[in-house]
């Protein structure tokens, strides 16, 4: 298994598209939007595939029912992972809602979220994407009140977390470069810290402080973000679980399932369907 490496956005050259785009597109797989930032909001969907977001942060992760929301002037990349039906929504920097509304109703805070966020997105919300996104150049009334709706869906999506930090302290790192580079790597922390020379509970720490999870909830992110590349490649379940560090399929497909609401073998129908 290949080592997952985050975008260095500050050491390439950065595209700025002051407006963010709002289109559908299609991306192979593996095929890549280099780093750029727009001085709008964005959410990003997949309707098929996995789709990828990296910061110099870190990265979020989207199977076909999520999507990733991009706060306006940050540098991100894309990358697909299967064949990807993209869907790019642009929202003005001042799309926020108003800070009574936000005391009042904590939820609508979701368009104010400050760092890349992955959404749940049902059937609704789904659809109103695609609707929003087939004609951009419309500027009807219709297609205005289309997006007032898109709005409050988004802000009543639940947030999910989808993300790999990326880590700071080069104690960390290590340890997170080795289970990236072997998802089915058992190890426990402390063997880790040998093999890197870091301590147990200095690992600990500093999974806590910086990723603010621990190093068990930490890894199965990892095999989850590791496992959604397999499946978008078409890769059988039981395959997917072995290599992915699981005891048996059918732990995967327990965690799987608790994690995005359908088992892995109906994953690539779920995505194309949204479901």
């Amino acid at each position: 298994m290949s080592n997952t490496r985050h975008t260095n956005t500050r050491h390439t050259s950065i595209r700025h598209t002051p407006t963010a785009p709002t289109r559908a597109q299609v991306l192979a797989a593996g095929e890549r939007i280099d780093a750029h930032r727009h001085d709008d909001h964005q959410i990003v969907y997949a309707g098929s595939g996995v789709l990828a977001v990296t910061t110099d942060a870190g990265t979020w992760f989207a199977p076909g029912n999520r999507a990733i929301w991009v706060p306006a002037g940050t540098v991100h990349a894309h990358r697909a992972h299967g064949h990807l039906d993209l869907h790019l929504v642009g929202l003005p920097a001042d799309d926020n809602p108003p800070p009574d509304s936000v005391r009042r109703y904590p939820h609508l805070a979701s368009l104010g979220l400050a760092a890349p966020t992955v959404l749940a997105v049902g059937p609704l919300l789904r659809e109103l994407i695609l609707a929003y996104t087939h004609d951009p150049d419309d500027d009807s009334p219709e297609r205005r009140r289309l997006l007032a709706v898109l709005r409050d869906q988004l802000r009543a999506s639940p947030q999910q977390p989808l993300r790999l930090p990326t880590p700071k302290d080069p104690r960390l790192a290590a340890v997170c470069a080795l289970v990236h580079a072997d998802p089915a790597d058992s190890r426990t922390l402390a063997a880790l810290g040998t093999a890197t020379g870091a301590g147990e509970r200095t690992l600990s720490r500093l999974f806590r402080h910086e990723f603010g999870m621990t190093f068990p909830q930490w890894r199965t992110q990892s095999r989850l973000y590791h496992a959604l590349r397999l499946l978008a490649e078409d890769t059988p379940v039981t395959t997917v679980a072995h290599r992915c560090g699981w005891s048996s399929a059918s732990a995967f497909i327990d965690v799987f399932r608790r994690s995005f609401g359908y088992t892995p073998g109906t994953h690539n129908r779920r995505a194309q369907q949204g479901g």
